[in-house]
Parts: structure tokens; C-alpha cells; sequence
């Protein structure tokens, strides 16, 4: 089958074996976390410090930047408050990994709603594997119980009828937001699948409407055709060979795992997750993730009406420094920033404690201003 993406699904059961990838490359960076203990790493704690970022003479040829431009933004990034680590790579290479206020790299960060981009790859792998039909499957076959009770309830728009798994994706369903002043309420209901569903449709399918009621709705799916729990399912199909190891987080009264919001890495995890699909979802020369579905993913579907960012499928993308940059976003400031043009993979974490008014905007203008334009030629 192939979908309207030109995104070619494998027959259910097809072996995966192509992206089982050794684990080996990593190691270097277990040896890396040794050093911090011995005080010889070159990992730093925010103060400025030879070792925190490495030259233009000592990166490898991979590496292009303007080291005045990066000490400036480095500086920018320590007057931000709330960021507790920065780690940036280009062509393969560290370049900088800073913790601040406390954090380390053996801490584990809430990244809030980069956890919507982080379900990205378990979609493709799962459509590549036929679990799924493909990005248009309709809703009503993906989540069948549930639009039997729509429908006893007199709940079945026939807007609702014309949604499928792109609708879902790319955050355009049309139906009601369960995030910002509806997810108290939607959390506290006695199953999330049907709060969002039932909600009213605000605006024709196509609209944007940013829900976490909608990346949920990407748990039960894909919990209801892998047999598996969420996080089950994404340890064996995705961390796991990657050597990401995956806490437990938040689970819905069914027992679902919270699809979407609440999911914890190390900022070192969240930068070879970025490693991966900017490599094309290539791992240590195996394919992890199909290289189709990580293109059609960064296709924007959609504009933001409140900030005017691009939405594909669970990624964000506006142009920052010049360049078109592909991002996962979370409340407090948490980002995963890639910029394929520069071979560029950066993290920014911040302190949920510690959140000021306008960091968002500051953190965006970071990057805008400061980072990225250290790398453009």
C-alpha cells in the first residue's frame, strides 16, 4: 500500500532487523560521564571555561562555526535563568554540552510537550511495519469502540467522519483543544480518549488546534494495534536500540500511558534522538526510522495562529538565523533543534522551577539571533 505521502508501509510482521543498530558508537560517551567524575571532561558547569567548547582548530573538518559568534551566544545562554544545559553538535561532532543551576548530565528533564515529537518515529515505524494503513486511515476504523459511543451518544459529526490519522499528526482535527485552559478538566475526566472526542468541533477539519488530547489519541492507537503499552512499544521499536532509556510517566484511568506530554530523557538522549532523524533515520548505517516518513514529517501542514510557526507531523518549523529549522517544543522551555542545511543538532533544557514570563520568546530569539547565525558561512 502506499499512501498519499508516497510513505510505503511493510506487510504486519515484516522484520525489523534493519533497525537493530549496535549500540557501540555511544560508548565514547560513557566513558565521557566517567571523566565528569574524575574532573578531566570537558563537559562544563556553566562558567566559562577552555574546555566547554571546543575551537575551530580542535573540531573535527565536520565542524563549521565562528568561534567570537559562539562565545556570544554561549554568554546569551548563561543570562538565561530558567536553561539548566545547552548541548549543540554539528557534522557528528560535540561541540558544546553545558549544565547549569545544579543540572547534570545524568539528570533526567520533563520535556512537556516534546514528547509529542518524540511519538514521531514509533507513527512511521508502525505504518512502515502495517500496524497502520497509513496516514489516511480514517479515525473511525482506528479508534472503532469509541465511535460506537459517539455515535449511542448522538455525538457523530460528520466532520468527525472525515478525520484520519493525517488530521491527528498534523493537530488539525478541527475538535476542541484539551490543552492550555481545557487540560485540567481533560486530565481529570475519567477517560481521556473520549474527553477529546466528544468535544465539539470548533473549526473545520484542516484548522490548526493544538491538543494534547490529540497525541493521546496516538497512544490508544497505537497501544490498541501493537498489543503493547506505549512505552513498551517505544522501548522496542525505537530507545531501546538507541540505549535511551525510557522512565515511566504519566498513565491515563485506562492505564495508557500519557501519549504527549510528561515524558523524561537526559538531554544527551534528546540530542541522538535529533542525531537520528537528521541523519535520515539512519543509525549506525541501519535504518531505524524510514527516511520517507522523517521528510513527510518536517512538511508543514498547517501555521500556528498564535506564534506563526509551521506544523508537520508533530514537528514544528519556521526559519531562524537564515536557515529553516525543524523543532520539538515544550512548556518551560525544552528544545530539540535541528538544521539540516548546517548539519546541526542543538538541546536546550530549563528549569520548570525556575519559568519566567517571556522565556519562550527569549529562547526563540536565541536561536534566531545568537546560535544558529554562529554556524551560517
Amino acid at each position: 500500500m502506499t499512501s498519499s505521502s508516497g510513505f510505503r508501509p511493510t506487510a504486519p510482521g515484516a522484520s525489523r532487523t534493519a533497525r537493530r543498530a549496535p549500540l557501540h558508537r555511544w560508548a565514547a560517551a560513557d566513558v565521557a560521564v566517567l571523566l565528569v567524575f574524575l574532573g578531566l571532561s570537558s563537559v562544563s558547569t556553566g562558567e566559562t571555561s577552555p574546555g566547554s567548547v571546543r575551537s575551530a582548530g580542535d573540531a573535527a573538518s565536520g565542524a563549521r562555526f565562528d568561534q567570537d559568534r559562539l562565545d556570544h551566544a554561549l554568554g546569551r545562554a548563561e543570562q538565561l535563568t530558567p536553561v539548566s544545559s545547552l548541548l549543540v553538535m554539528q557534522g557528528g561532532e560535540m561541540l558544546v554540552e553545558r549544565y547549569y543551576r545544579g543540572m547534570r548530565a545524568d539528570r533526567t528533564t520533563n520535556m512537556k510537550s516534546v514528547s509529542k515529537t518524540l511519538l514521531s518515529p514509533l507513527i512511521g515505524i508502525a505504518i512502515e511495519d502495517g500496524l497502520l494503513a497509513g496516514i489516511e486511515e480514517p479515525l473511525s476504523d482506528l479508534l472503532p469502540d469509541y465511535w460506537s459511543r459517539l455515535e449511542a451518544a448522538g455525538n457523530a459529526d460528520e466532520r468527525k467522519e472525515r478525520l484520519t490519522l493525517h488530521h491527528v499528526l498534523s493537530m488539525t482535527t478541527g475538535i476542541q483543544s484539551t490543552s492550555f485552559r481545557n487540560y485540567g478538566a481533560w486530565v481529570s475526566s475519567r477517560d481521556w480518549v473520549w474527553d477529546q472526542l466528544r468535544r465539539p468541533v470548533v473549526c473545520r477539519p484542516g484548522c490548526f488546534e493544538y491538543s494534547t488530547g490529540n497525541t493521546h489519541l496516538l497512544s490508544a492507537i497505537l497501544t490498541e494495534r501493537s498489543g503493547k503499552d506505549l512505552r513498551r512499544y517505544a522501548l522496542d521499536e525505537f530507545f531501546e536500540p538507541l540505549g535511551i532509556p525510557l522512565p515511566q510517566w504519566d498513565r491515563d484511568p485506562q492505564g495508557r500511558y500519557l501519549g504527549g506530554n510528561n515524558m523524561a530523557l537526559r538531554p544527551r538522549d534528546l540530542l541522538r534522538f535529533g542525531e537520528v532523524f537528521l541523519a535520515g533515520g539512519r543509525w549506525q548505517g541501519e535504518q531505524l526510522v524510514p527516511a520517507d516518513w522523517i521528510e513527510r514529517s518536517w512538511r508543514p501542514n498547517a501555521t500556528s495562529p498564535w506564534n506563526g510557526h509551521r506544523y508537520g507531523y508533530l514537528w514544528w518549523t519556521d526559519r531562524w538565523g537564515g536557515e529553516t529549522a525543524y523543532f520539538a517544543w515544550g512548556y518551560g522551555g525544552q528544545y530539540l533543534v535541528l538544521v539540516p542545511a548546517l548539519d546541526l543538532v542543538a538541546v536546550v533544557t530549563s528549569s520548570l522551577s525556575r519559568t519566567q514570563g517571556g522565556h519562550t520568546r527569549r529562547l526563540r530569539d536565541f536561536f534566531d539571533e545568537y546560535l544558529i547565525p554562529a554556524f551560517v558561512d
